[in-house]
């Protein structure tokens, strides 16, 4: 009597793979993106922050371009 399990493809047995997992479902824009996002106070564009931060919110753009400004004055 053979003991070996019987090989299917590539040899690996029959029944030992599982296949590809489920792909998460694709957004369709009508689900929330997540908390609403406080604009950019200099161009409007939404920003990483909630809009419950308190004080000055910039989006990653102006505020790197805040951020030369203030590197080159002085």
């Amino acid at each position: 009597m053979d003991e070996r399990e019987e090989e299917g493809v590539g040899g690996i047995p029959d029944g030992a793979y599982c296949g590809a997992p489920p792909t998460p479902p694709v957004p369709d824009g009508t689900e929330p993106a997540g908390p609403p996002y406080a604009a950019c106070v200099l161009c409007r564009k939404p920003t990483e922050y909630p809009e419950s931060v308190k004080g000055i919110t910039l989006c990653p753009v102006c505020e790197w371009q805040e951020a030369q400004r203030m590197a080159c004055s002085g």
